[in-house]
């Protein structure tokens, strides 16, 4: 009877983390999505680059807007209702992109700041979700599968996007991504749980298990302690660990498809093909570093050296990658190495981005929130910086330069002050 529980128990948590992955897998690929159609809109209405720029970034300032927002109200409501709602506000803002295109320039800003809003709940209520669900031992590989849908979202958009454009137009992209996204929020609110202290099928022994979850069932809601939180070095390492994690991010997820056609002189048909390997790449890494990183905390290695292990190997080697990209003569020497900096960069999914759930499971969601607003900012500083410099410089050696300096500073914060120690109760 007992093996029978424990079965069924891990089927719902297996359950609970694909739904996370595929609502972040959603979410990139409503997100990149803009990146094909940019192309023919501007055509038809005649933009200019300045003008796609800030159809480009003005996600960013609804996303920045509500990252903290989406924490708190993960906390109190529960991860469930708010990435519920997220998942239908984002989706119904795509679903009405081509229309507000076609009233004006500011009706389409307006609607992606709504969808940035939307989107900045995601990854707040899934760690509320994983703080609530998964005992400790299982959160790593919870976490690193889930930003999964990041890469895959990503290569699977920009694949599914140049097609859908070439048969039906570019409206056609928001159109079918809204209308799965709404078809899907449904299917989330059928099969997740938010309690599973109180979920019928939740006996005495997978009590147990989840003895070290947050377990908020009838609990009264607790204001978040900032001035304890945004006390201890510990918050702030994560904080600028990610920034410098998304900076090499962003830097590849806008300009690497530019790189391996002006710089590789590949077509464009080719420089989307070759861009796909090193997504590919991250995604299998980061999910097996997962697995190695829990594997050793669960054979008694401490979590603070298996978090500055995973960090540091990740900002660090892909650093080394990024200098050899920066001097790669040929396209298969600058996808070998670019798989490198990515996939190697993807060993931070073990290292930073499951580490709130260390410190502060019970404020994991509002500190992913706080931290995460500093992950955005590459979104817009970051990719402004890399467009100036290859301007400036007429080469993306200095990019990839920076992007190499900027994780050195972040392995060096983390070595100092990060943790994997409860730091609040």
């Amino acid at each position: 009877m007992a093996t029978a529980a424990a079965t069924r128990g891990l089927q719902k948590r297996h359950i609970l983390v694909a739904m996370c992955f595929a609502a972040t897998f959603i979410c990139y690929i409503d997100r990149v999505s803009i990146s094909v159609a940019v192309i023919p809109m501007a055509e038809q209405y005649h933009w200019s680059n300045t003008t796609k720029g800030w159809v480009l970034s003005s996600f960013f300032i609804g996303y920045l807007l509500a990252m903290i927002p989406g924490g708190w109200l993960s906390g109190r409501y529960g991860g469930r209702l708010v990435l519920g709602v997220a998942l239908v506000l984002w989706s119904l803002f795509t679903l009405v992109t081509p229309i507000a295109a076609g009233v004006s320039l500011g009706t389409l800003i307006v609607v992606r700041i709504g969808m940035g809003l939307g989107e900045a709940a995601t990854f707040p209520a899934s760690m509320t979700l994983f703080a609530r669900w998964l005992p400790a031992g299982e959160r790593t590989r919870a976490v690193a599968f889930n930003l999964g849908g990041i890469s895959l979202g990503t290569v699977f958009g920009l694949a599914v996007a140049g097609a859908v454009v070439a048969a039906w137009g570019w409206s056609a992209i928001f159109y079918l991504f809204g209308a799965a996204g709404v078809g899907f929020a449904l299917l989330w609110f059928m099969l997740v749980h938010d309690r599973p202290a109180v979920h019928p099928t939740i006996g005495a022994d997978e009590r147990a298990l989840l003895a070290d979850c947050v377990d908020t069932a009838g609990a009264p809601h607790e204001p978040t302690p900032w001035a304890e939180l945004l006390s201890h070095p510990a918050v702030w390492a994560v904080a600028v660990n990610h920034f410098c994690s998304t900076w090499l991010l962003y830097l590849m997820l806008t300009w690497l498809p530019s790189y391996f056609r002006d710089v590789q002189h590949l077509g464009i048909a080719n420089s989307g093909l070759f861009s796909v390997g090193p997504w590919v790449t991250m995604f299998l890494c980061g999910n097996l570093a997962a697995y190695v990183a829990d594997r050793m905390i669960a054979r008694g290695t401490g979590v603070t050296a298996v978090r500055k292990i995973m960090q540091c190997t990740g900002l660090l080697g892909s650093s080394v990658a990024l200098l050899a990209a920066s001097q790669a003569a040929t396209p298969g020497m600058a996808l070998l190495t670019l798989c490198a900096a990515l996939g190697l960069l993807s060993l931070t999914w073990a290292g930073f981005a499951c580490n709130h759930l260390d410190i502060a499971p019970r404020h994991a969601d509002v500190l992913y929130g706080f931290t995460n607003s500093f992950g955005a900012l590459p979104g817009i500083i970051g990719v402004a910086a890399t467009g100036w410099l290859l301007d400036a410089t007429g080469s993306y050696t200095a990019t990839f330069v920076v992007a190499a300096g900027v994780n050195v500073v972040g392995a060096l914060v983390w070595l100092i002050w990060g943790t994997g120690e409860r730091i609040i109760d």
